[in-house]
């Protein structure tokens, strides 16, 4: 059986102008240094959970994203949402 190499609580460090600012940023899973996960237990995703995805993403140079929301009747249908970048075009073709 293989696993699946996956961190938890993952520090996104913030950079203005090259200089490392203190923020206290935290992504829910990062899972095979390749795709990031964010998780939330709210009414309905809204545009600034999307935003804090599409951030995470960028600061973390990261090609996919996704966002799950838990608090819905059907997590496939409502409850998740897949983002993706210009580090996923530069993914070599399998």
């Amino acid at each position: 059986m293989q696993s699946i190499e996956h961190k938890t609580q993952v520090y996104v460090p913030v950079s203005y102008k090259g200089l490392l600012m203190e923020a206290e940023l935290r992504l829910d899973v990062l899972i095979e240094d390749l795709v990031l996960v964010e998780l939330k237990a709210i009414e309905g995703i809204l545009p600034v959970h999307e935003a804090q995805v599409l951030t995470y993403m960028k600061l973390l140079q990261k090609p996919k994203g996704i966002l799950i929301n838990f608090n819905c009747m059907n997590i496939v249908k409502e409850g998740q949402k897949t983002f993706v970048n210009e580090y996923y075009a530069a993914l070599p073709k399998s």
